[in-house]
Formats: structure tokens, sequence, C-alpha cells
């Protein structure tokens, strides 16, 4: 990057809200994925739509690269900057702009947390449903980027199924609004389900406009122990066939459960193969209902017990137990690497059980949860990056899972995002044809190739 060119991002967004010292650009240089790295030669903090996009316009006219970032918490490498580019941290545009009511609707900046939209909706006897392990910190514009999930995604969608609007800036820095506030709009191509998922290589998004449901009445919540995980998966697969969505129907299995038990202490049983944490929201007769049969099934397929939380609060506590999974596991090695497959529900038992008989043939310390409802899995390798021996065999897992996943008719990737961590393997997951399209979608946006480049595509 030129002098003249860092003079002219300081003219755009101020001399206090750029860095450029080596020292003050190592936390931009990664995100919550482990071992990927990267130096980029400046990070700019923008508050306002036309800064970004005068930051792009310049950047485009010097061809600078450029890797737009949140609070940095994913998990596919999407957001590590490419060597000397310029890092667009949008944090600062944090602003909730409308709650509206009367539509069902919240207008946010792409800056503001997650937990923060559900908060902003709650008075209003209002909800929003997506939950990513990471709401507390992660943005909902690296939400709509990633098209992120969550333990709600069984019953109410990811975020795609929520963005009614965006603003985009493009490559070259003009600014686009796709979509309204109408719930039936058939005009034109849905532009803003191609940005949606994106990962940051076809535009910036600066400003969300968000749907919101009524808020459930009731809920209830199960924790239902195994000593077999092939009961575990059975028991999914049963409930579903009842014909019952449960907002939350997630599991761990002993590794971690021995790990969030020593971390969180809630009194989990930790000589159990798995658990199963379920949860069913919705009108009160229904909710009891429904808890009702889903304990008799997971009984009905050997679940060891069944015990329902006796108030808000033990709900609320095994809830934060999965959503802790990934803190209690990375207390345990240096380097925790968590993955993302997702199968089939048919081929959850085949999938686990594959996991653990890799990571013991190869000799890897593995802790596997996630979304059982709907088949994504996250085994969580626990290894140290430093020792050169053992995280070849993590990448020689890695590459067999990822295989597995999609020789039983999964994806490479249910919510974590391709990034730098699983391009290698999209192309055969799509096929040739599908790849091919992709890549001229990105050619025709992005002509010069500044946009988050190496990520999803080499």
């Amino acid at each position: 990057m030129t002098p003249a060119f860092l003079d002219s991002l300081s003219e755009i967004v101020g001399r206090s809200s750029l860095l450029t010292a080596q020292e003050d650009l190592v936390p931009y240089g990664f995100d919550g994925t482990a071992a990927l790295k990267g130096t980029p030669g400046a990070v700019v903090f923008p508050g306002t739509t036309a800064q970004v996009a005068a930051c792009v316009r310049l950047a485009a006219d010097h061809r600078v690269p450029v890797v737009t970032r949140g609070s940095g918490t994913g998990l596919s490498g999407g957001s590590v900057p490419s060597p000397g580019s310029l890092v667009l941290c949008l944090v600062e545009m944090n602003a909730i702009l409308n709650v509206d009511a009367r539509n069902l609707t919240l207008r946010a900046q792409c800056g503001v947390i997650t937990q923060r939209i559900d908060e902003a909706a709650a008075p209003h006897g209002l909800f929003y449903p997506p939950d990513p392990g990471s709401l507390k910190i992660s943005t909902i514009g690296g939400n709509v980027a990633e098209n992120s999930g969550g333990l709600r995604g069984l019953k109410y969608g990811v975020t795609r199924d929520y963005v009614m609007g965006l603003e985009v800036v493009l490559p070259d820095g003009s600014i686009a609004h796709l979509g309204n506030a109408c719930v039936k709009d058939v005009a034109g191509y849905s532009m803003k389900d191609l940005f949606i998922g994106s990962e940051g290589t076809l535009g910036i998004i600066t400003e969300v406009l968000l749907k919101l449901v009524p808020r459930p009445a009731a809920r209830r919540t199960l924790l239902a122990v195994f000593d077999r995980m092939e009961d575990a998966a059975q028991t999914v697969s049963a409930i579903i066939a009842a014909r019952i969505i449960p907002c939350t129907l997630e599991f761990l299995d002993k590794m971690t459960v021995g790990c969030v038990e020593a971390y969180a202490k809630i009194g989990l049983p930790t000589d159990c193969e798995a658990v199963l944490l379920m949860e069913t929201d919705g009108h009160p007769a229904a909710v009891e209902e429904e808890a009702g049969r889903m304990a008799e099934l997971a009984t009905e397929h050997g679940a060891r017990s069944v015990r329902a939380a006796k108030d808000e609060a033990e709900a609320l506590a095994l809830a934060a137990a999965r959503r802790n999974a990934f803190s209690a596991l990375a207390r345990v090695k240096p380097t925790t690497i968590l993955e993302d497959v997702t199968v089939p529900r048919s081929e959850l038992a085949a999938m686990v059980a594959f996991i653990a008989q890799t990571s013991a043939r190869l000799n890897l310390q593995v802790g596997t949860f996630g979304h059982m409802g709907d088949g994504n899995l996250h085994p969580t390798f626990l290894t140290n990056e430093r020792d050169a021996a053992e995280m070849e065999r993590v990448h020689t897992a890695l590459e067999a899972i990822v295989e597995k996943a999609l020789e039983l008719g999964g994806t490479i990737t249910g919510e974590h995002g391709v990034g730098l961590a699983k391009k290698p393997w999209l192309k055969k997951q799509v096929g040739d044809s599908s790849y091919a399209l992709m890549k001229l979608v990105k050619s025709a946006l992005d002509p010069q190739r500044l946009l988050n480049p190496g990520k999803i595509f080499d």
C-alpha cells in the first residue's frame, strides 16, 4: 500500500479509524479458525455505508484486495486477510435502526451483535430465532454473509429465512438496495439471496432488514441420557417420524459431556455415551403434549433417563451446557479445530461411528456434538498446532470425515461456510457445472477479484 493510498483512507474514515502499525494489525490477521492466519496491509473502521463505499472505490482504483470483518468469530477462515489486503472492520456500524412491530420487521446496521437483535424484538412480544453458538459476539452482517445456523434451526430455519432486505456495497463502490418489507415480492431475480452466504466475495453487507415472528408463549426443555449413540440417533429419527418438530434437538458425545461438566458443573452424567437436549416451544397445551411424547419416544428407544427442566433457570443452564461445548473442549489442548459436516438424518449414527473410528485409528482426541435434529455434526479436534506430526494426522482425519459425509449424501459444511477451510472439496460436492456457474457469478460482479480473494475459490 502506498503512502498516498493510506492518506486517502485516512481522509475517508479519519486517522483514528485507520490502523497500519504491524503490532496493531496482528489481532486482525486471524478469525476463529485454528491455524489459519494472514497479514493485512491496513485495517479501517468505517462508521457509515458512505464510508464503506468510498473505501471500496479507493481500493478498486488502486487494485487493493478488500476483506470484510465483523467480530472475527468465523470458523472457515472467511475473514482471514489475504497478504497486503485492506480489512474493513464493520463493528462500529452497530445501530438498531428500527423495530416495526406492525410489520414484524427489524432494520439494523451490519455490526449489531446477534443477541441484541432478539433482545430488541422481545419488548414487542417478537422473536428473532436464528441463534448461532457465537450469538453473544458475532455480528448480524457476518451471520448473513455466512448464512449462519444455530440450535433452533430444525424448527425455525437459518439466517436466510429471516432476511427480507439488504443494503450492499458492490465491488465498484456502488450501493445496492435489495428486497423490501413486503411479504410477497416476485419482481425480477431474488438478488438479495445471491449475497446471503456469499462470504464477502460478491459485496459488503452494510444494513439488513429482518423478519421477526411472534414470541412463543411456552417452552419445555428435556435432557435424555443414553448408553449407546445409536439409540440417541434413533430417538431423533423417531421424534421426526412422529411429526414433532422441536425447536432444539441437540446432542453431545461422552467426551464433550465430560468437558462441559468439568467446565460448567451443572450435574450432567459423565458415564454415558451421549445426551440429547430436546426443547419444544409454542402454545402451552401443544408444548406439554410434545414434551411428553418426546420423553416417551426417548425411553422407548433406550434412554437411560429423561429429565425435564424444573424451571426456566434449569432450562437455561441445560441450553448453556450445549452452547458452552466449544469453550469447554477448548480448555483441553492448545489448539481446537471445530469442524462442520451435515448428513441426512438417517445417516447420523453411521457418521458419528465413523468419526469415532477415525479418531481412534489416528490416535486423536475428538469430541463430537451438534444439531442432531438437522444432521449437522461438529467433530472437534483437540490438538496442538505446534505438533507437526499430530497436525498431519488431524488433516488426514478431516479429509476422511468430509469424504465420508459426501459419500453418505451430505454436505461439506452445514453452517460454517466454505472460506479457506473447505474450498478443496466444494467442486466435488456441487459438480463441475455448478462450480463453473458460481465462478461465473463471481467474475461478473467482481471482475478484478478484489473482494475476499482466495475464499470459496482459488
